[in-house]
């Protein structure tokens, strides 16, 4: 089932069909083009719950079953393993099994006799997930959620297993609470499955990387050794805890959740260095991993990749290591002498080849140096005298440096000069601060309060606040938009101090003042 994809945010949306959250109707296109670009498997998450009749049947509507098993088929027809479960019914009704158990329990089991009997001839390829992120609510802890979970995974085994044909001896996915890999929630669904007694079960948990750098925060913008070790131990933890005893482990979701506020909400350099890092270590434990995709990474139209650089990364993790960088940035201010920059390598067991700028190969020795341990790439002052030429904002040269094994890693020659961001007025729906880039990128914001009682804005643990949720940048339209959900947490008649951070290093610092639901705002 190695590499697989998610169909999300397509038949799992809340609403009226499968294009309710913006995504087109699924062809057999789609799913031809998905296959093509590697993919062996494919998750299709379903929400039942909009398509459902009343107690005590819990019928499904026949339309959506018979669109459901139409999808399924075709993905089958393409060679996918295909995944299908119960998705967003976890919160809409299922989270209320503690307090209303019977009649939640006789639901999902309503639910499941319907699916496993529609699909019950399909071929083994078709694999039943039990529930994605179960969550319960009304209860006294987690000793009673792991009851309800092994409830929640025991019927539905059952219920699968006594269907009949194919479903005998189907590949069943077992989630765990939450679909989390702490090792109490692992150690909770290993008692299911050793009491089911079944060979064939998988386990699934779903991983979006260390929360902090996952979604820009507290000031968590490299993929540095904390984020790394949170995703060695958790793989480490379901290889021992699963994989080794002979039990399959599906990462049935993985990517980063800042995604849903930006593509860029995490820094490219350091993004691919969390993919590529990912997807070795998968690998290396043995795990099968399935890339969240509502739409925002393989366009469902155009089938083009709305990165195709982190594509290429991803593919080429499945089977190599690549060498990477620690940035893929080269600044160079726009009026300072321009010097050398020297920059460390991540080899990952490869040894850089060659490094060209377009269809030019650089010349070792001339335009760039390497040092004796090949660690790190010296690049010379008259290769980046030549590089940015009249020194114009932004990108001036993309240099692709080659390793023996895997993609290449490409450093942005980049001309900047200090961020200029200009006073502003606006209400606590939002605060637009027009702002001239000079052909920096803004990597993260502090906010305190200028009284020194703390850190200003939601989550107020941090100084440094959330990339997307707090404030965003827009380098087209020149202006970093602070939020409405930012402003819910400043008190009112305060002033806060802001200082925006900068990836060339520069920072720059502003005021608020906030006056009931005005605002203002001034530059330093």
């Amino acid at each position: 089932m190695q590499p697989g994809w998610n169909l999300g945010n397509t038949f799992d949306a809340i609403g009226a069909d499968e294009t309710a959250w913006g995504n087109p109707r699924v062809t057999r296109a789609l799913l031809a083009q998905v296959r093509a670009q590697g993919f062996k498997s494919i998750r299709i998450p379903v929400t039942w719950g909009d398509h459902q009749g009343a107690a005590p049947d819990y019928t499904i509507d026949t339309a959506w079953l018979a669109r459901v098993r139409e999808v399924v088929k075709w993905a089958l027809a393409d060679d996918f393993y295909v995944v299908i479960n119960m998705h967003h019914d976890s919160w809409m009704w299922l989270n209320q099994l503690a307090t209303d158990h019977d009649n939640v329990l006789a639901r999902y089991s309503a639910t499941w006799t319907q699916i496993s009997r529609a699909l019950r001839d399909s071929p083994r390829r078709l694999v039943f997930e039990s529930i994605n992120e179960p969550q319960f609510s009304g209860t006294s802890g987690d000793a009673q959620n792991y009851e309800l979970m092994n409830e929640l995974n025991t019927t539905f085994q059952h219920i699968v297993r006594a269907s009949g044909g194919g479903n005998s001896t189907r590949l069943l996915v077992l989630a765990t609470l939450f679909m989390n890999a702490d090792q109490a929630r692992l150690d909770a669904l290993v008692s299911t499955i050793t009491a089911l007694g079944d060979p064939n079960v998988a386990t699934e948990v779903h991983f979006y990387g260390f929360w902090p750098f996952s979604v820009n925060i507290a000031g968590y913008t490299r993929f540095d050794a904390t984020t790394r070790q949170d995703l060695t131990d958790t793989f480490d933890r379901v290889y021992n805890t699963f994989v080794a005893a002979g039990v399959p482990v599906i990462i049935g979701e993985y990517g980063l959740l800042g995604f849903d506020a930006s593509l860029n909400a995490v820094e490219q350099g350091e993004k691919l260095k969390f993919f590529e890092f990912l997807g070795y270590y998968a690998r290396t434990r043995n795990l099968t991993t399935m890339l969240w995709d509502n739409g925002q990474h393989f366009n469902r139209t155009t089938f083009q990749w709305s990165d195709p650089d982190l594509y290429q990364q991803i593919r080429s993790s499945w089977t190599v290591r690549s060498g990477t960088a620690d940035t893929d940035l080269l600044f160079v201010h726009k009026s300072a002498p321009v010097t050398d920059a020297t920059v460390t390598l991540n080899l990952n067991g490869n040894r850089l080849t060659s490094i060209v700028d377009g269809s030019r190969m650089l010349v070792r020795g001339k335009d760039y140096t390497v040092s004796a341990d090949h660690q790190q790439v010296t690049f010379t002052a008259a290769l980046l005298t030549r590089l940015v030429g009249a020194r114009q904002d932004g990108v001036n040269a993309v240099l692709s440096a080659r390793f023996s094994r895997g993609v290449a890693w490409k450093f942005r020659v980049t001309t900047y000069d200090t961020a200029v961001l200009q006073s502003a007025a606006g209400t606590t729906d939002s605060l637009v601060i027009p702002t001239a880039f000079n052909g920096d990128l803004l990597a993260t914001m502090e906010a305190t309060y200028a009284d020194g009682s703390g850190n200003a804005g939601p989550q107020n643990w941090t100084s440094f606040k959330e990339f997307g949720r707090a404030f965003s940048p827009d380098y087209t339209t020149n202006r970093i938009t602070l939020t409405a959900a930012f402003f819910a947490e400043v008190k009112d008649g305060a002033t806060v101090n802001l200082v925006f951070h900068f990836w060339s290093g520069a920072t720059v610092t502003y005021t608020l003042v906030r006056a009931g639901t005005q605002l203002t705002g001034t530059a330093a």
